[in-house]
C-alpha cells in the first residue's frame, strides 16, 4: 500500500511539473505585452523597457520559468501587476466565494441524481425512469449560464424573493452570504445532477445484475433494502469518479456564473486577469485550477480503495 501511494504521489508531482511548464509556456505565447497595457499607449520605449525589466519580462524564457516554479514550491506566487498585491492572498480571498459556491452545487448535485437515477434504474419503465431520463436530458442542454439568467428573472426580478447578484461578504452573516450563493449554486448543479443522474442509473442498473444482488433478493430482503444497503453501496465507484471530476469543474468552471451573478470568485479573477494581461495572475489561478484536478483524481483513487474491499485485495 506505502508502495501504490508513493508511486502515485511521484506521478501526481511529475504531472505537476509537465503542467507548469505547459502554462507557463501558452501564457508567455499569448498576444499583448504586460507592460504596454498597464503603461498604455502613449509610452516611451523607454519606460516600457525600465518597466518590462522591473516586471522581469526580459529575461529568457527558461529563467522565467525557473524563477517562477521556485516561487510556486516556495510558497511565493508572484505580485500581482494589475492589483499589485501577492496573487496567493487574491487567490485565498477569491477561494473563499468560489469553494463555498462549489461545495453547495456538489452537494445539490449529488442531493438530486443519487437517489433519482437509483430510483430510476430500480423501477424501470415507471414514471421516475422517465423523469429522470426528462430531466437529465434537459438540463444537460440548458448551459448553467442560462438557468442563471431564468433564476434572476423569476426570482428577483418578478417575485423580489432573492438578490440579482453581488455577495456581501462572510462578515455580512452567514445567512446572507449563503442566499447570495444560492442561486448560483442551483445554476451550476442543474448541468452537473443531469450527467451525474445518468450514470448513476446506468451504475445502479449493471450492479443489479451481479450475482451478490440476486442472492440477496433470493434471501427474502426487500427491493429497498437491496437497493441501497448492497447495490447503491457497490455502484458508487463510477459516480464518485463523476462526482470528483464534477467538484474539479465546479471551481474551474465558474466562470461565465460568477460574471452573471457578479460573484468576486476565481473564475471572475481568471477573466479579470485575461483581459488586463494580468499574466502571473493567470499563471497562478490555472496552475491552481490544473492541481485541483490532479489532486481530486489522487483522492478519487485513493477513495476506491477505501469503498471496494476487491482493490485493496489486487493491491
Amino acid at each position: 500500500m506505502i508502495a501504490l501511494l508513493a508511486r502515485r504521489f511521484a506521478g501526481l508531482l511529475l504531472t505537476l511539473l509537465i503542467v507548469s511548464l505547459l502554462i507557463f509556456t501558452v501564457m508567455d505565447l499569448l498576444p499583448g505585452d504586460p507592460a504596454s497595457i498597464m503603461l498604455g499607449t502613449s509610452a516611451s520605449p523607454e519606460t516600457l523597457a525600465a518597466l518590462r525589466h522591473d516586471l522581469g519580462l526580459d529575461q529568457p524564457l527558461i529563467l522565467r520559468y525557473g524563477q517562477w516554479l521556485t516561487g510556486v514550491f516556495s510558497g511565493d506566487l508572484g505580485q500581482s501587476y494589475t492589483y499589485g498585491v501577492p496573487v496567493a492572498a487574491l487567490i485565498v480571498e477569491r477561494l473563499a466565494v468560489t469553494l463555498p459556491l462549489a461545495l453547495m452545487a456538489i452537494v445539490l448535485s449529488v442531493a438530486i441524481a443519487l437517489p433519482l437515477g437509483a430510483l430510476a434504474a430500480a423501477r424501470r419503465g415507471g414514471i421516475l425512469a422517465v423523469i429522470a431520463t426528462v430531466f437529465s436530458q434537459v438540463s444537460i442542454a440548458v448551459p448553467g449560464f442560462w438557468v442563471g439568467l431564468l433564476l434572476i428573472i423569476l426570482f428577483s426580478t418578478t417575485l423580489g424573493l432573492m438578490p440579482a447578484g453581488g455577495f456581501p461578504g462572510w462578515r455580512a452573516g452567514l445567512l446572507p452570504a449563503l442566499q447570495a450563493l444560492v442561486m448560483p449554486a442551483i445554476a451550476l448543479a442543474m448541468p452537473q445532477a443531469g450527467v451525474l443522474t445518468r450514470v448513476a442509473r446506468s451504475a445502479v442498473l449493471e450492479t443489479m445484475h451481479e450475482d451478490f444482488a440476486r442472492t440477496a433478493v433470493a434471501k427474502g430482503l426487500s427491493r429497498s433494502a437491496v437497493l441501497w444497503r448492497h447495490v447503491v453501496p457497490n455502484a458508487l465507484i463510477p459516480i464518485l469518479t463523476v462526482i470528483g471530476l464534477q467538484f474539479t469543474f465546479l471551481i474551474a468552471g465558474a466562470v461565465l456564473v460568477e460574471n452573471v451573478f457578479n460573484l468576486p470568485g476565481l473564475g471572475r479573477l481568471a477573466l479579470q486577469a485575461l483581459a488586463q494581461r494580468d499574466i502571473i495572475v493567470m499563471q497562478d489561478v490555472v496552475l491552481f485550477f490544473a492541481a485541483l484536478v490532479i489532486v481530486m483524481n489522487f483522492i478519487v483513487d485513493l477513495s476506491y480503495l477505501a469503498i471496494d474491499p476487491r482493490m485493496r485485495k489486487t493491491v
